[in-house]
């Protein structure tokens, strides 16, 4: 039985698509391990030697959780000089040095420590590092000492104000590199499968939250960048606990509201060019947007190759601020406020984008860009800083 001619000439289609994919995954990422290998088994050997440190390792007078709790507070709040009891007062886009930040310095710490001995398991295939990041896993999500409860009540608090934010949810992004570190070493045979329900149980646990509390409809429903790390990291922690129903809500809500909603025409991202600090906003939100795209695309649903009605795509995202990574002389608006000179490094949409659409100018820009960036403020903003695990 002949096929009609549109479907043949569809399935085709789909099996050209299916075959680039692929290729260009095989051809990159061999690519990207030679030329991260020498880095990554350097920072595994430090990885190796890291023993966990957890939230409830340091606390703060200002916090109203207890141990178990995760705190941090809102980056540019700042005492009142008038009267040291007053509320904070905010500087947009001015960094408090002497707010708390143990627990979010913690977390990183967790996330490149994982990502660390991930990406140097899959190149050696030596179970020494699964062990190591099992021991750090089972720290923050299951010993009854350690662990960090499944939510984040009190993060981004500003003194005087809230002892609590939705606007602070963007303090786990660090948590996405731990999940797709783990996703990355889950079908390792001796890999204690308890334990892996254990750690599943807990995101499960704080996606529930993640997806009711009233901070978490706040976040989701925020109009820049803290709307799309909500996305991103709900699509992580569903990807990772294998919640079909989220990864299909948040997919949807890349498509139908991230996209239309904060990109332009031109794939400028407008309300991050409106902060006073426009740049690094910018990388940062289209970072995330890459990620998203890296963790839900498939071949049946390519978020990746997928455009609005208006024309709005993550590939033109990608062309509009490439050329300002490549140059950032070039950039055309205000400098920003802080950290001017610390950005771009090696970003994550340079990397998942040179792999999903096979350009070799943005890989090209993304190996002479900092690989291990210094300036905490950053680091913070840099959540994937291990591409083999993602690839």
């Amino acid at each position: 039985m002949r096929l009609p001619v549109i479907l043949l000439m569809s399935f085709l289609m789909s099996c050209t698509m299916i075959h680039k994919i692929t290729g260009a995954n095989s051809a990159v990422k061999k690519d990207i391990t030679s030329f991260l290998s020498t880095q990554v088994l350097a920072e595994a050997q430090w990885a190796l030697q890291q023993e966990p440190v957890t939230v409830t390792a340091r606390s703060s007078v200002r916090s109203a959780g207890g141990k178990h709790d995760f705190f941090s507070e809102g980056d540019y709040w700042w005492p009142n000089p008038k009267s040291v009891d007053s509320p904070y007062i905010q500087k947009d886009g001015m960094t408090n040095p002497e707010n708390f930040t143990f627990h979010r310095l913690a977390m990183i710490r967790f996330s490149r420590i994982i990502g660390a001995l991930a990406s140097a398991y899959q190149i050696t295939g030596d179970k020494r590092y699964i062990q190591k990041a099992l021991q750090h896993c089972r720290a923050w999500f299951i010993d009854p000492e350690t662990m960090m409860n499944p939510n984040l009540l009190y993060a981004q608090a500003i003194k005087g104000r809230f002892t609590g934010r939705g606007i602070g949810i963007i303090d786990t992004i660090q948590l996405i590199e731990v999940v797709q570190g783990l996703l990355a070493m889950q079908e390792v045979s001796g890999l204690d499968p308890d334990l892996l329900i254990d750690i599943k149980n807990w995101f499960s646990q704080y996606l529930k939250w993640l997806t009711t509390h009233p901070y978490a409809q706040d976040e989701m429903n925020a109009a820049n960048n803290h709307g799309t790390c909500w996305v991103m990291q709900v699509a992580a922690f569903a990807k990772f606990t294998d919640n079909k129903e989220l990864m299909t809500f948040c997919s949807n809500r890349f498509k139908n509201v991230l996209l239309p909603n904060q990109m332009e025409k031109d794939g400028s991202l407008p309300l991050e060019l409106k902060r006073t600090k426009p740049f690094g906003y910018s990388i940062f939100n289209l970072d995330a947007m890459a990620t998203i795209c890296q963790i839900l695309s498939t071949p049946e649903n390519d978020l990746w190759h997928y455009t609005t009605a208006d024309g709005k795509s993550i590939q033109k995202g990608i062309q509009f601020l490439y050329p300002f990574v490549a140059d950032k002389k070039l950039w055309p608006y205000p400098k920003d406020v802080m950290y001017w000179d610390d950005w771009p490094v090696a970003q994550p949409f340079l990397v998942f984008g040179a792999n999903a659409f096979n350009n070799q100018n943005w890989l090209s820009i993304w190996k002479q860009l900092d690989h291990n960036p210094k300036t905490e403020e950053v680091i913070r903003n840099l959540p994937v800083r291990h591409p083999l695990i993602w690839l």
